[in-house]
């Protein structure tokens, strides 16, 4: 093995990982970070899969069924702001392992509430833990990322996040007919389990330690790192690179809204905030649609749900596989289009059929999909270490912002009398106020993260 002299410089750590070949080192974190994700995905989309039932039980009102659905987001509003903050205080991994617990926990007092307004109190709670827990990860996952495949490596992982969505929705169809909306919240207490392993089996970023000024820790981690990737790969390990520079960033929250990173802040928010605004405003309301609108029992609805999601996993896929080739910015540019064209096409449709809508639903996934990938590759991607969690959270404040308004918007058109193409028509007109935005995008694809904010 390659001995490295260590020096206090974030560019001899971040040489050392950049060096690193994909080990089962790599496979073994990213897939106890992405067990997490997976289930923070399969939380989030609980609420959606249950509101019919809901609605029926408890004898909801639109707006009582949209409080309901909110509230988490509401939650994850809140989490997404604290948790930035810790994630860059406290570390990347004990973050994670906070919100992942209080997500698991929620869940459980989630499933023996009974009414809305303590299904709606103890989802909000839930909100806190997921809101927090998928920046901070995304964040980590960057972090100990080659420059070179950090696109498809990140991009790999977060494809757990559509499959949690997806998962939830298939359970969905099977548990809730048969044993009804409580147990699947008790589904989503299994996170807990993780977030108990989760310290002792994956490594604290060692950018992130010496960022904090932790040096003798940081150089011990990666070394431990090293170690391990050796024995996985029995070969020595390549020379680090002695030229990668040294970020530069005082670590105040002030540092995001200045010199070049309030462009970037300002574009991520509007991305973030039109991505998700879409995004929720069709996935919340599609099962409810399906039952009320067109009529259709619980369970087609719920099917037709799932292959939204699956087409949603198909595209992050496809992203995965190109945005190391073509770029953060013309992928996002190219997928914001395609959300526009799927939901103008719907538009113009009228909307007049339960599987015309699951068509061209599952098509706009396939892109929105995509695009909420690619944010979570490309936010980190724009901060400096001593900020990258905080930078990558205050994206997820406006994503859920997004996340609030888009359901809300959806179901007061509906509560209105308005007609599904006017639903479908002002959802595309967001999403093409995303295609101007995402032309302002810096390009970040093949440089390391010490190269973007030095």
């Amino acid at each position: 093995m390659t001995t490295v002299a260590a020096k206090p410089a974030l560019g001899s750590i971040a040489a050392r990982l950049e060096r690193l070949p994909h080990s089962r080192w790599h496979v073994k974190v990213r897939f106890l970070i992405g067990a997490v994700t997976f289930f923070e995905a399969f939380d989030q989309l609980l609420a959606a899969s249950a509101l019919p039932v809901l609605t029926k039980e408890w004898h909801l009102s639109t707006g009582q069924a949209t409080f309901a659905v909110t509230s988490a987001s509401i939650g994850m509003l809140l989490g997404a702001l604290v948790a930035g903050w810790m994630g860059d205080r406290i570390g990347r991994v004990r973050t994670v392992a906070l919100g992942v617990a209080v997500t698991g926990l929620a869940s459980l007092a989630v499933a023996f509430s009974g009414s809305i307004e303590t299904f709606s109190l103890f989802r909000f709670v839930q909100g806190l833990g997921i809101g927090g827990v998928v920046p901070v990860a995304a964040t980590y996952i960057n972090e100990i990322a080659r420059s070179d495949k950090r696109g498809r490596f990140v991009l790999l992982y977060e494809l757990v996040f559509p499959a949690g969505l997806a998962a939830a929705t298939l359970i969905a169809v099977w548990v809730v007919p048969h044993f009804g909306w409580r147990a699947m919240f008790l589904v989503g207490v299994l996170p807990v389990l993780i977030a108990a392993l989760l310290p002792r089996h994956v490594a604290e970023s060692p950018r992130w330690l010496l960022a904090r000024g932790r040096t003798q820790e940081a150089q011990e981690t990666i070394a431990r790192i090293e170690a391990e990737v050796v024995r996985d790969t029995a070969e020595e390990l390549p020379v680090p690179a002695t030229d990668l520079p040294d970020e530069t960033s005082s670590g105040r929250l002030s540092d995001l809204f200045r010199g070049r990173y309030l462009r970037r802040t300002a574009v991520l928010s509007g991305l973030w905030f039109v991505a998700y605004y879409v995004n929720h405003g069709i996935s919340t309301w599609l099962p409810s649609l399906y039952t009320k609108q067109f009529g259709l029992d619980l369970t087609t609805a719920l099917v037709y749900t799932l292959l939204s999601n699956i087409t949603g996993l198909l595209g992050t896929l496809v992203v995965a596989l190109l945005i190391d080739r073509i770029g953060r910015r013309p992928a996002l540019i190219g997928a914001l289009v395609g959300t526009v064209l799927s939901l103008g096409v719907l538009a113009l449709a009228g909307a007049t059929s339960g599987s015309q809508v699951a068509v061209f639903a599952s098509c706009t996934t396939f892109f929105l999909y995509a695009v909420n990938a690619g944010l979570y590759l490309y936010s980190p991607e724009l901060y400096p270490t001593v900020n990258r969690a905080k930078g990558a959270a205050f994206g997820g404040l406006w994503n859920r912002f997004g996340v609030i308004l888009g359901p809300v918007t959806v179901g007061a058109v509906i509560a209105a009398g308005g007609s599904l193409a006017l639903v479908f028509a002002q959802l595309a007109g967001v999403a093409a106020v995303g295609v101007v935005i995402a032309w302002f995008a810096v390009e970040t694809r093949g440089k390391t993260l010490e190269e973007l904010n030095s």
